[in-house]
């Protein structure tokens, strides 16, 4: 498996609206692996591969590019940071976080926590206490030289580096470089086949704010088929009843049937369910009771679309210890090229 690929995909910062870091280290893969590709008003990079008949189907990968993060929105006079979030947070687990602060100049390094009382001197009640995302703050160190340095809209991410631990994989960003790194090596196993349909992978922008990349993106293409590859979850641990799981680590590809942006299409599970037990690639099926993904933008883009999801589980979504196992990443890779091999 290419994990160095994976490595580079999730340590570059790229957060709803700055995803054009991520997009340069992708544009840089897909060279020679695409007959066309070119970048959309939104920032979405669309990458098709022609079909050798002009009534063919149009198959389109949807992957977003961001990852949650935040924007500067307000420097004190003393040099502290504030942010406004873009992507989910769970606050407990941004305590006592290394940061990264993405400027025109360069990136510099800060920390994040709370304001308030530390736990010396803090009362009972405050020790209780969660704070609300908005009450977190960086330090860059710089006091009041911060202003000559950031300004509001620079791009706030986790610094965490991308860790292997046995068959596990464990970084920020997993969702969804994951999905990238699946539409590149995807594409490459594919080879010289699938040439009787039209392949559009479009690594889009902003899904983590509403699937905006997608929606713009997917409207262009007006694809047959959709196909939204992302994380789900992996609940897998304890503290989680057995009917919340969604997926286990190692046990495959999750093939996603609903959540609460669409509800995929029968047909397509039904075919993917078949290739893959064919092929023995290990597969679970999937739902989720909140959440959407990429491919409801497909399928509900102009006249509508058939649409299904490919999905890995993830283990401690959307935190900095995101962790997948390498062997339903392959899975997924696997089930997508097979697939795609089938026109």
């Amino acid at each position: 498996m290419n994990i160095n690929l994976l490595k580079t995909l999730c340590e570059t910062s790229g957060v709803p609206g700055h995803e054009h870091r991520v997009r340069d280290v992708i544009m840089s893969e897909v060279s020679g692996l695409f007959d066309q590709v070119e970048v959309d008003a939104l920032g979405s990079l669309h990458c098709r591969r022609d079909a050798t008949s002009d009534d063919a189907p149009k198959i389109m990968l949807l992957c977003h590019m961001d990852e949650i993060g935040f924007l500067v929105s307000h420097i004190t006079d003393k040099g502290f940071v504030y942010l406004q979030p873009v992507g989910g947070f769970d606050p407990r687990n941004l305590f006592s976080r290394r940061v990264l602060v993405c400027t025109d100049t360069g990136d510099l390094k800060g920390v994040m926590n709370p304001a308030g009382r530390p736990i010396h001197i803090a009362s009972p009640e405050d020790r209780k206490k969660v704070p609300e995302v908005s009450e977190f703050f960086l330090d860059l160190g710089l006091g009041d030289a911060t202003k000559d340095h950031v300004k509001i809209g620079d791009m706030v991410v986790m610094d965490e580096p991308f860790l292997e631990m046995g068959d596990k994989c464990v970084s920020k960003a997993l969702d969804n470089r994951i999905a990238c790194w699946v539409g590149i090596e995807a594409i490459r196993a594919l080879g010289d086949k699938g040439r009787g349909a039209e392949i559009h992978v479009v690594f889009t922008t902003q899904e983590e704010v509403g699937l905006r990349g997608a929606r713009t993106a997917a409207f262009k293409v007006q694809p047959d088929i959709g196909i939204g590859i992302d994380t789900t979850l992996a609940c897998d641990t304890p503290g989680v009843p057995e009917q919340d799981r969604t997926t286990e680590l190692g046990k495959g590809f999750g093939l996603h049937v609903r959540d609460s942006s669409f509800i995929a299409d029968r047909g397509l599970v039904a075919k993917i369910d078949a290739l893959a037990t064919k092929l023995e690639i290990p597969f679970q099926r999937t739902m989720l009771r909140a959440g959407g993904q990429d491919g409801a933008a497909a399928q509900q883009a102009a006249a509508g679309a058939r649409a299904v999801g490919i999905v890995v589980g993830t283990r401690y979504i959307h935190t900095v210890t995101e962790m997948i196992d390498k062997s339903d990443l392959d899975a997924a890779k696997r089930i997508i090229a097979a697939f795609l091999a089938e026109f």
